[in-house]
């Protein structure tokens, strides 16, 4: 009997964890600054065009960190590709995660595909882990503010 209520807990915790796994899937979420920098680097992180391989767009990057194997990915790719076409003030860059580990480390990517967002000067404003939709996309970059140029 004991048997069964272990499994039926089991069973119970992997729903839930599926579930909140589900519901985090592609969310942006704002990326805060550190707490422990000074005043001068509270702006967060910033990356260059040359650290990301490709320009930044004029108000918004849209940084897709990729792997070979993974179908996500190849699907956030086009999803990205299709949302950016026609606006000239914003950007989307891939990068292979396996050829630049010190970037994923540095700003703690844990899966693929990690969209990171910047504003105009480089700046990580936001992030999503998995599969965004559209409307996340549309609202990403949204958030960052000025109007959008088509």
């Amino acid at each position: 009997m004991t048997g069964i209520w272990v499994l039926a807990v089991a069973i119970v915790v992997t729903f839930a964890l599926a579930l909140l796994m589900r519901r985090r899937n592609g969310r942006f979420r704002e990326v805060a600054p550190p707490r422990s920098a000074p005043s001068e680097a509270m702006t967060g992180e910033r990356l260059t065009a040359a650290e990301i391989g490709g320009e930044l767009g004029s108000r918004v990057s849209l940084v897709q960190f990729s792997s070979a194997f993974c179908s996500p990915c190849r699907a956030t790719r086009a999803l990205l590709h299709d949302v950016v076409a026609g606006r000239s003030d914003v950007r989307h860059v891939e990068i292979d995660a396996e050829a630049h580990l010190d970037l994923v480390r540095r700003l703690g990517i844990l899966r693929t595909p990690t969209v990171l967002v910047l504003d105009g000067s480089g700046r990580v404003v936001g992030r999503a882990s998995g599969l965004p939709s559209r409307d996340q996309v549309e609202a990403a970059i949204a958030a960052v503010g000025g109007p959008s140029q088509g």
